[in-house]
């Protein structure tokens, strides 16, 4: 009765190791939600970030991902002339990157295990970026940075899989860092 049950429970595990590793053939339908430190050039520092990507399959290794990103920063500025008194006025730089990522998973080339994917990528997009002032503020409101608001990002990256579902992951990129969590819908 032992060997039957061993037996039963081997061939059980040696399938479920085979749906999870078939399963990993496909790197689309993760939604990756991401924490991260982002720069770029708007807000004149890098920041902290949030992010949202879905991947999906455009071939082989190569997965497409729309996303979205938010970025926010407050300062106040020391400022005033013979009409408005010398004083700190505060205010808020919002960067909102949106674009589309490509990347190639190298998992195949690095016998990587099934619970492992590693990537390089790129991004390109467009930052919607914004500046608001305090009320009363009234000097110069521009505030000049050189970033165009068109981008192209280099990324490099890992994710680790807890379950078929769900696992977490490292981008380290020229524009936006992060780490996150990434599930596969």
């Amino acid at each position: 009765m032992k060997k039957i049950i061993f037996i039963l429970t081997l061939i059980l595990g040696l399938f479920n190791f085979k749906v999870f590793a078939q399963s990993r053939q496909s790197h689309g339908g993760n939604l990756n939600i991401g924490v991260g430190l982002g720069y770029y050039g708007y807000i004149g520092h890098p920041a902290t970030a949030l992010t949202l990507n879905y991947e999906f399959d455009a071939a082989k290794n190569f997965t497409l991902a729309p996303f979205i990103g938010f970025y926010s920063y407050s300062k106040n500025y020391y400022w005033g002339n013979k009409n408005y008194p010398d004083r700190y006025y505060r205010y808020r730089e919002i960067a909102v990157p949106i674009g589309l990522k490509g990347a190639y998973y190298f998992d195949n080339a690095l016998d990587a295990g099934s619970k492992w994917d590693f990537y390089a990528a790129a991004s390109l997009g467009f930052t919607f970026h914004r500046v608001t002032w305090e009320t009363g503020y009234y000097g110069d409101q521009n505030i000049i940075r050189e970033a165009s608001p068109l981008f192209l990002a280099g990324h490099i990256g890992t994710r680790y899989h807890f379950t078929p579902k769900a696992g977490i992951f490292l981008d380290l990129s020229t524009g936006l860092s992060t780490v996150g969590l990434s599930l596969k819908l």
